[in-house]
């Protein structure tokens, strides 16, 4: 579980001082290295700001980071499922390889039962996640400024074909369309819950999704046709203001997000989207409720499509609308996912709220 862990402060001073106590059970990411390290790593010691901690290896890896060569957190961890937790350390030690089911097969596993375990633990399979962490090396290569062709080599495709079919299927758009000229740029971010697209003007966030959401590649070539220039490749504020508020809001230490919202869509559907901003952390509504607020009762189902609409995950909480009889309803993140942030935001919910609930 992801809150499991004492708060950050005295998870920090545990890593000042390394404290044996937490080897094992919680593991620091340093955003200004990239790498992840036991609490007793007797490595230079970050600071506050730049470390983020999780209970487990997995969420370590699937928020970017790589493992740490001086205290080898992968060699000392135990883990519920060896074959999860040897396929990690092969992704890790090896990330040139193109990963194919051949290679789970050579590696003396089955792959039914690999594809099982890692839905059950990250929400993708392994194929999944090597796949995104190899388009990521490749986009972050384009962010820097760096030419197609040498992104192409980052992300190990062997063709300029494949490295355009396989960019172009996420992000709905050949990585040679994509410049830092453009009124739009588009960024790329890490959660424990999967990577996100940002897509930021340089004072708004325009988008926020989970890179293997269906409608993602639709959304941004909407977005390309919109917009004066394209969609191009950077970081503006609003991106690097998102990042900060998703790592604090994944670490538990912060459930408000501030950063400014263009939120676009017909009128009905601006004011769906402010009403689930309205909705308290930690507590949900049907789309029944949300109709009713509005003042518009029986509009049940144009609520729900409004809600679908929604291209701001997390910071416009469409995750926060359930069915009436209780149960989860689709959700474009998936609901595995859904669940995740519901369970997250509970934790985070404040005394004070309930408190002022209870009165």
């Amino acid at each position: 579980m992801l809150f499991d862990l004492p708060d950050h402060d005295t998870l920090y001073l545990a890593l000042l001082s390394r404290d044996d106590r937490y080897d094992g059970q919680a593991y620091v990411c340093v955003s200004t290295t990239g790498v992840f390290c036991r609490l007793t790593c007797p490595a230079r010691k970050p600071k506050s700001d730049n470390c983020t901690f999780y209970s487990t290896i997995g969420e370590c890896i699937e928020a970017g980071f790589r493992a740490c060569k001086r205290c080898h957190p992968l060699q000392t961890a135990a883990s519920a499922d060896p074959a999860i937790a040897a396929l990690l350390v092969a992704l890790d030690e090896r990330p040139d390889i193109r990963w194919s089911e051949r290679h789970i097969v050579q590696l003396g596993y089955e792959l039914s039962t690999v594809r099982r375990s890692f839905k059950r633990q990250f929400g993708m399979t392994f194929l999944e996640m090597a796949r995104q962490r190899r388009l990521r090396e490749g986009f972050e290569t384009l962010s820097n400024g760096g030419k197609v062709i040498t992104a192409q080599h980052e992300a190990s495709f062997d063709s300029p074909s494949a490295f355009r079919v396989a960019f172009a299927k996420l992000l709905g758009c050949a990585p040679g369309s994509l410049s830092k000229n453009g009124m739009l740029l588009a960024g790329w971010i890490t959660t424990p819950l999967g990577d996100m697209i940002a897509v930021s003007s340089t004072t708004h966030l325009h988008l926020l999704e989970f890179i293997d959401r269906k409608a993602l590649p639709t959304e941004l070539k909407k977005l390309q046709a919109l917009t004066k220039g394209g969609v191009g490749i950077g970081r503006p504020e609003p991106t690097e203001q998102a990042e900060e508020e998703l790592t604090a809001f994944f670490a538990g230490r912060k459930a408000t997000f501030e950063t400014r919202l263009a939120l676009q869509g017909s009128a009905f559907n601006r004011q769906v989207w402010e009403e689930l901003r309205r909705i308290p952390v930690g507590e949900t509504r049907s789309y029944s409720e949300i109709a009713r607020l509005i003042g518009k009762p029986s509009a049940t189902r144009a609520v729900a499509r409004a809600n679908g609409a929604n291209q701001i995950a997390l910071m416009v909480p469409c995750h926060r609308v359930i069915g009436a009889d209780g149960t989860l309803t689709g959700y474009g993140g998936g609901l595995w996912r859904k669940q995740r942030l519901i369970e997250i935001e509970r934790q985070l919910k404040s005394p004070k709220q309930d408190n002022q609930n209870n009165a």
